[in-house]
């Protein structure tokens, strides 16, 4: 795991910071992080950009579902005691949104260089790797195979959501092969599978529904080395307070030793499979 120092010092923090007063802050209006300032408002705003199983949203209904979406609102409800909105967003803004005081959280951030030099993060609350999905009887990509070095080649286009790590992540690796950064996880899906694109650069968990509810034609590449190991945590502002970010902390990393995490994401993964059925 990647910068584990930090994540150490964290999860220490949290148990040590977390009984200290919490200040004062302003409401939402003036851009203060700070749960008090939730409180003040009396609601926690998430800023959801979809990624199967981590963040869901029912294009019928507008609910959202997904494992860091039930994490979000459980520690609105249940820890700060106020309502929770899901805001909708890209990932090419989840970022920006969020230094704007668009909302108070982002889900399901992969936790890089990049970002921390403009946001902060929460105790991680899982991993991620980059993994690659094509169709079996695509006659470019080779059967077996597990580098990127067999994939980047001219004339095979790989489909990526814009703006999210794994387009981060391919763009650095990838010199030959061509880069088709679609908005979402539904446009990049549906490339892959009208064979517009080759290969679906996609988290591995997320690529892990489209090959079981597939199995007839979706093949998955794990590359050896992996591709972008990094943390999955909450995006939290510069500005939010230590104590604050303690407490943010304390939730996550209870929530995962004591493995409602995990069933969290199985339930994720049973319910998206389910609905492609």
């Amino acid at each position: 795991m990647v910068r584990l120092s930090r994540f150490v010092r964290q999860t220490f923090l949290s148990f040590v910071a977390v009984s200290c007063v919490v200040a004062s802050a302003p409401s939402h209006a003036d851009g203060t992080a700070g749960w008090e300032s939730v409180k003040e408002a009396g609601v926690l705003r998430c800023g959801a950009a979809v990624a199967p199983p981590y963040v869901m949203r029912d294009p019928k209904t507008g609910e959202y579902s997904g494992f860091f979406s039930e994490l979000c609102r459980n520690f609105g409800q249940n820890v700060l005691k106020v309502k929770v909105e899901f805001v909708d967003t890209t990932w090419d803004n989840i970022v920006a949104g969020l230094q704007s005081n668009k909302w108070d959280l982002s889900m399901a951030l992969n936790d890089t260089p990049e970002r921390e030099k403009a946001i902060s993060f929460s105790a991680p609350a899982t991993d991620y790797n980059v993994s690659f999905v094509y169709n079996r009887n695509n006659p470019k990509i080779a059967k077996g195979a597990h580098s990127i070095a067999e994939i980047d080649k001219p004339g095979v286009t790989v489909a990526v959501m814009s703006g999210s790590a794994q387009d981060k992540a391919i763009t650095a690796v990838f010199k030959q092969a061509q880069i088709m950064r679609l908005p979402g996880n539904d446009e990049t899906r549906l490339a892959l599978m009208s064979k517009r694109a080759d290969l679906l650069a996609d988290a591995n968990t997320t690529n892990m529904l489209l090959t079981e509810a597939h199995p007839d034609w979706a093949v998955a590449i794990q590359p050896n080395p992996p591709l972008a190991q990094q943390e999955v945590a909450f995006g939290i502002r510069k500005d939010t307070p230590a104590a604050d970010i303690a407490v943010l902390n304390k939730y996550v990393s209870e929530q995962v030793s004591s493995g409602a995490v995990n069933r969290l994401i199985k339930t994720s993964v049973q319910s998206m499979l389910a609905s492609n059925k």
